[in-house]
């Protein structure tokens, strides 16, 4: 109920954004951007996503089909069971589901969005076998949909990278903001949805593990910046990311084979699910694509910024940051949409000036949370959502606040 509203809205807003272009600036050529990216929305929903996506499913739920005969998702749902069991109730202690969002969040973390993306959509698969209205989000499946799009990445390497090809002084001096505002999205996303589901957040286990995760991430920011140039950082980055994913991967095998499983058939059964999975997306994804390229080139974003720079000015606070809005606007929305506009802050204003990295923070704070939810909640043919897209956002909101906090500590 919560998508058809916001589609809806999405497209009279842009409508009614449309109309006063024309009448009021004489822009008689909004409709016709506003036709043109519907098309070419439509062709990157099919062309860009969901037949890459279906390669990229096909590969990984074979290999993660060999991992669960080989009994690793078991082992690992094991582990972080005493976590898992408070943090998601409604889930079992040893099922499958538990090992398949740890593999996310971990590939998630290292910034590895071509395996983050199969092993999500496997564990929302998992969990939905424990749903008993397939039509309606769980809870478990909200608090994992939030933790995820709140997109806590430990090294945004692309964001680097992209800041080297345009000539940073230092590529990776937006790092740190980064982790902070990412984190921090996090945890005020989980804390959010935890309340909302009565969650007791001060049981020694969840504490022990927030502090010890908060511990890990905070000793790897400290070392990784500290003690590596950059050149090391994006070297120690490429290696460990591939080296743990064919470990990942070679692990499967030899565990698959100690237990006289037959490999391949194995693989061969999990791929199968790929290109059904990608099928099922590709409506979902249109759909949400289209509203938002509506709501993109109807001028829509341009308005909210100028109002914000208004209110901001009238309250007497520093407007410094409103030019490096639209990234944060788009994030939610768009994630190749939110680069582009990175992209366009750090040409126009200089990619080492303070919009231009604020951007940058900005593009690394969250993921994009209504494409994730048209993704993940549509593979399974969920169309109630609850109130997984406001805590989603509010985890991108607090995303965006820390971003510009950090970004005035760091660069301003």
């Amino acid at each position: 109920m919560v998508l058809n509203y916001i589609w809806i809205a999405f497209f009279l807003v842009g409508f009614i954004a449309a109309l006063g272009q024309w009448l009021f600036f004489g822009d008689v050529e909004v409709f016709k951007r506003i036709i043109d990216g519907t098309f070419v929305s439509a062709r990157i929903g099919v062309m860009e996503i969901a037949l890459p996506l279906a390669g990229v499913m096909t590969l990984w739920l074979g290999i993660m089909n060999i991992g669960e005969k080989a009994g690793a998702i078991d082992f690992v749902a094991k582990i972080i069971a005493p976590f898992f069991e408070r943090i998601f109730p409604g889930v079992p202690k040893n099922h499958p589901a538990n090992g398949h969002m740890v593999m996310n969040f971990s590939a998630n973390l290292l910034g590895l969005d071509n395996a983050a993306t199969p092993f999500g959509l496997k564990a929302m698969e998992s969990l939905q076998s424990l749903n008993p209205n397939k039509d309606e989000a769980t809870d478990a499946q909200i608090m994992f949909l939030v933790l995820h799009t709140s997109g806590l990445t430990l090294i945004p390497l692309a964001i680097m990278a992209q800041r080297a090809i345009l000539g940073a002084r230092d590529s990776s001096d937006i790092f740190i903001p980064c982790m902070i505002a990412t984190y921090v999205a996090t945890i005020v996303g989980l804390v959010a949805v935890a309340i909302k589901q009565r969650i007791n957040l001060f049981h020694p286990v969840v504490i022990g593990w927030l502090g010890g995760i908060s511990a890990f991430i905070v000793f790897m920011v400290w070392y990784l910046s500290q003690c590596m140039t950059r050149g090391e950082l994006e070297v120690f980055s490429k290696l460990s990311s591939n080296l743990l994913l064919l470990t990942i991967i070679v692990a499967f095998i030899v565990g698959a084979m100690a237990k006289k499983v037959n490999v391949y058939d194995a693989f061969i059964d999990g791929a199968k699910g790929g290109m059904t999975t990608s099928l099922m997306v590709i409506p979902y994804l249109i759909g949400m694509l289209v509203a938002i390229g509506v709501l993109r080139n109807s001028g829509v974003l341009g308005f909210v910024v100028s109002g914000f720079n208004w209110a901001f000015t009238s309250l007497g606070i520093n407007t410094d940051f409103t030019p490096a809005l639209p990234t944060a606007l788009m994030k939610p929305l768009s994630s190749s949409g939110s680069r582009a506009m990175m992209v366009d802050a750090m040409k126009t204003y200089g990619v080492d000036s303070f919009v231009g990295r604020l951007s940058c923070v900005f593009q690394g704070s969250a993921d994009t949370t209504f494409y994730i939810v048209a993704l993940y909640f549509g593979s399974v043919g969920i169309r109630k959502t609850r109130y997984a897209i406001s805590m989603g956002l509010l985890a991108d909101l607090a995303g965006v606040i820390a971003a510009i906090f950090v970004a005035y500590l760091f660069f301003h």
